[in-house]
């Protein structure tokens, strides 16, 4: 069975940081293309990062270049996301998804329940 499990969010302040993880488990994590998906209270969802087989490739969304970074494990079959610089803008629910090929990158056929990020003052 296909687990995604994110943990590490919370509340922060603006300008503070966290760090996203999602623990996979029932597939073989290295030969997947994975990615980061956000939904804020009353609106659509928004990719956010993807990363490649190796973790050698990794595409940002413009709104989160240069404040997050994604990088993953292999051997722990992990899957990260450093967020820095957050913005009250950031908050929301962040889910990772695993995709079905590689290049939609919101082509998710699996992902988690979510972890949830709250940046306020």
């Amino acid at each position: 069975e296909v687990q995604l499990v994110e943990s590490g969010g919370g509340m922060v302040p603006p300008g503070g940081s966290l760090r996203l993880s999602c623990a996979a488990s029932g597939f073989t994590f290295s030969n997947y293309v994975m990615t980061w998906i956000r939904q804020a209270p009353g609106k659509g969802s928004e990719w956010v990062a993807t990363i490649g087989w190796s973790g050698n490739r990794a595409y940002y969304a413009d709104f989160v270049r240069g404040r997050f970074t994604i990088s993953r494990d292999n051997a722990k079959n992990i899957l990260y996301l450093q967020m820095d610089s957050l913005k009250p803008e950031d908050t929301a629910l962040y889910f990772c998804g695993r995709l079905r090929g590689s290049t939609n990158f919101t082509d998710y056929d699996y992902a988690g329940q979510g972890t949830q990020v709250t940046v306020s003052s």
